[in-house]
């Protein structure tokens, strides 16, 4: 398979970026996108040509850091997996296929495909610590949990903070990411504790960082890797009201 690769060259932080365009070929179908950048950039050091900067780490749809804005979607055109889980066949022999980084102004672009998401890190920070008291491991068995309170719990901790809810929002909102880190730590025993000032502190932090609000398009649920549910929100401004009037 052969492709039309336009990716977002920059510099730095300060420079200006552009649009180039290069060519890849005898690409298998089986090849994954970030391998395919990978043999582009081997043919590009071979040319003595800068190569391209992208993120990735564990390439198998677990750290969040593989985050492209590809043909103008997150993670590109497939449903429920990140970039590295995306393969070559999911795009047509001859495609021109259009590489970006995520664009929102609390991302800002470091270099070429690389942006800086530590406003998650700062967010999560804010966030504070869960109150467990120290000494041996208690049995398994002593809190008892509800089944439904675990899976929801458990639904929401497969964010993987990967930012591709903000970068599908028209105003690159954080509540999605935000929802879903204050729901998995809230709904558990152990979380409840800090639950009112972990969520005054997580919206304060987000709102600090410069993240839109949420105006229920939906968009962040649509390409979120995870399936991340958009009801998570709704819980966090429950959560959040009820911490404001506390």
């Amino acid at each position: 398979m052969n492709f039309s690769l336009k990716v977002w060259r920059q510099a730095n932080a300060k420079a200006a970026g552009e649009f180039k365009t290069y060519k890849v070929n005898d690409i298998t179908e089986d090849t994954s996108f970030l391998e395919m950048l990978d043999i582009l950039n081997e043919d590009l050091i071979k040319k003595n040509e800068e190569p391209i900067t992208f993120d990735h780490d564990c390439r198998e749809g677990i750290c969040g850091t593989c985050s492209l804005y590809i043909n103008g979607r997150p993670h590109g055109p497939k449903n429920l997996v990140t970039t590295c889980q995306l393969f070559m066949r999911s795009f047509k022999d001859g495609e021109t296929i259009t590489i970006e980084p995520f664009r929102a102004k609390p991302f800002p672009v470091l270099k070429d495909l690389m942006v800086d998401r530590s406003a998650f890190d700062r967010i999560i920070q804010a966030g504070g610590f869960i109150s467990v008291s120290t000494g041996s491991a208690p049995d398994g068995n002593s809190i008892p949990i509800h089944k439904d309170v675990v899976e929801e719990a458990m639904d929401a901790a497969q964010c993987i903070g990967c930012g591709a809810c903000v970068a599908a929002c028209k105003n690159a909102s954080a509540m999605l990411f935000v929802s879903a880190k204050v729901s998995h730590l809230g709904l558990l025993p152990q979380g409840k504790v800090e639950r009112l000032e972990r969520v005054l502190n997580m919206v304060a932090q987000m709102d600090e960082e410069g993240f839109g609000s949420c105006t229920n398009t939906y968009a962040c649920e649509a390409e979120c890797p995870k399936g991340i549910s958009v009801t998570n929100i709704a819980r966090l401004n429950r959560e959040f009201l009820a911490a404001t009037f506390s």
